[in-house]
């Protein structure tokens, strides 16, 4: 049986898991969603959760997990999605296009590499509502997250974002660059997920927070 704490954390996950197109809350999200002090009682429930079969950690990306099972009286999990490549979709499901905006690097604002004529096609519903875009991901400062160079991303348009969450942010006016959004007092930290790249802490005022990442798509040669 499991303890309340590790239900409410089982729970918390499996919600963001359905909600966010799988990708898992960060621990530090976790902690302030359980109201712990430390990420050390995070460690200690998933591992506990990881024991018990409840949980499973997959390997190779940074703080990923994967619900494999649920206690009983709570809703089933949702099943996990292989990576789509780009071409492929069911074929009685109805597709919408998106546009491609090209290669995110460092130096290149979006609306840089922004190309209106070029689009992807993805199954309805795939990446949820709202404004969605494309991006072809150049290098590997966020392999750790499952995000892999020539990677395709797809990005929902907004302006703000809650901490921990990937995003596109635009730095100075004229860098644009794919990280993990960390809050710091009243700085902005920019962070890698590959331990070769050191995060970038910054002014608020110099990033610009382009959209939000929802879903990612990789074709295999």
């Amino acid at each position: 049986m499991l303890t309340r704490k590790q239900k409410d954390l089982l729970l918390f996950i499996h919600n963001r898991l359905q909600e966010d197109s799988d990708v898992a809350p960060s621990f530090e999200e976790m902690k302030d969603a359980l109201g712990l002090k430390s990420k050390s009682g995070i460690h200690r429930l998933i591992t506990a959760l990881v024991e018990r079969g409840y949980l499973e950690r997959l390997p190779n990306r940074a703080r990923a997990l994967e619900i494999k099972r649920l206690p009983e009286g709570m809703a089933a999990p949702k099943p996990s999605m292989p990576a789509m490549p780009r071409t492929a979709a069911p074929a009685n499901d109805a597709l919408q296009e998106i546009p491609l905006y090209g290669k995110i690097a460092a130096g290149t604002p979006i609306e840089a590499i922004a190309n209106e004529t070029e689009t992807i096609a993805i199954p309805q519903g795939f990446a949820g509502s709202g404004d969605l875009y494309a991006l072809t991901i150049s290098g590997d400062s966020m392999i750790n997250a499952g995000i892999h160079d020539s990677d395709t991303v797809i990005i929902k348009r907004c302006d703000t974002a809650e901490n921990g969450t990937i995003i596109v942010a635009l730095v100075d006016g004229e860098e644009a660059t794919l990280k993990r959004l960390r809050r710091a007092g009243n700085k902005i930290v920019l962070e890698p997920e590959n331990d070769a790249y050191e995060p970038r802490i910054l002014e608020p005022d110099r990033v610009k927070i382009q959209g939000r990442l929802v879903s990612l798509m990789r074709t295999y040669h």
